[in-house]
């Protein structure tokens, strides 16, 4: 256990073993200190980066991954700048400064905020902590799969949600130093945010144009390199999900387990609520619930007033 994150609960779904049919795990990183999955690989990566010298943070995501490095500034006592777009709601913007971290709206999408904290992480002492494309963050996220074998639940399947690719690369890392080579993947995206799914149709390590979902945690235009290789190279199964089924799950996840997820949580949920061909011979399935800071219940119902 590390103190930027937990080691999160792992508890077998009956709700959803009703819907699925076999056995459902759901490893809950919804219950992370920072709220999501993100502080095991960011925690990771920053401790690394401050074990090296670094006096100060820079991160350009104006969601999980932002919050998820003012978290680990605050708790390493190095100072922490949070660049993010325009687009970003108020709520998250507050949750990012109350952990202390500097906030820097600028940009009209990711890719403007991205390069501004770019700049800014060339001052001295600064380091550019990248929300998914950096090894340092792959390697802690595979402690969700280390924790995993630790309870002695062994899944024959892992549902999880994809946007840039990095737990999905985390995962994968996990399961091959678990030696658990033929542990199939669900890596699941929303329409309008699934550049994964684009790049494997296509057999090109290609992006999407822009992110049209609800699902703005799934944002990222273009998947790490890596994860587009996985495709190839590890039993990596795409599924695409509409906004309204994402929705839909989060109430219904509400509704069993009490706990609260955004959308792009409830992606994965979705694809085992509703039955993904992928899942039905599987008899042991493991669902990380990511979680995700920029969800309350007025922001899920108006969510759910768009896709009705």
């Amino acid at each position: 256990m590390s103190d930027l994150y937990i080691q999160s609960p792992l508890i077998e779904s009956i709700h959803l073993r009703q819907a699925a049919g076999g056995k459902i795990w759901l490893k809950m990183d919804a219950l992370q200190p920072c709220g999501s999955f993100k502080a095991r690989g960011i925690g990771f990566a920053c401790r690394h980066y401050a074990a090296q010298g670094a006096t100060s943070l820079v991160s350009s995501s104006g969601g999980n991954a932002g919050l998820a490095v003012a978290y680990a500034g605050r708790v390493l006592g190095i100072a922490a700048t949070v660049v993010v777009p325009v687009t970003t709601r108020p709520r998250v913007i507050a949750l990012i400064k109350r952990e202390g971290a500097e906030v820097v709206v600028t940009g009209e999408n990711w890719d403007g905020a991205h390069a501004y904290a770019m700049a800014l992480s060339q001052k001295e002492g600064a380091v550019y902590i990248h929300p998914f494309d950096d090894p340092l963050i792959w390697a802690g996220h595979a402690s969700v799969i280390d924790e995993i074998r630790e309870a002695g639940v062994i899944p024959d399947a892992v549902v999880l949600s994809v946007g840039g690719g990095g737990l999905l690369c985390g995962v994968v890392e996990g399961l091959r130093r678990n030696n658990w080579h033929g542990v199939g993947v669900l890596a699941v995206e929303t329409e309008g945010a699934d550049s994964l799914s684009v790049a494997s149709r296509a057999n090109e390590h290609i992006g999407i144009d822009r992110i049209d979902s609800l699902a703005t945690s799934l944002g990222a235009k273009k998947v790490a390199k890596r994860a587009f290789d996985l495709l190839d190279d590890y039993p990596v199964v795409s599924h695409v999900v509409t906004d309204r089924q994402a929705v839909d799950a989060c109430y219904r996840f509400l509704d069993d387990h009490r706990v609260l997820v955004e959308p792009a949580c409830g992606a994965s949920l979705s694809a085992v609520y509703d039955g993904c061909a992928f899942l039905a011979d599987k008899h042991c399935v493991v669902v990380i619930v990511c979680g995700g800071v920029g969800v309350t219940l007025g922001q899920l119902a108006a969510w759910r007033e768009q896709v009705s």
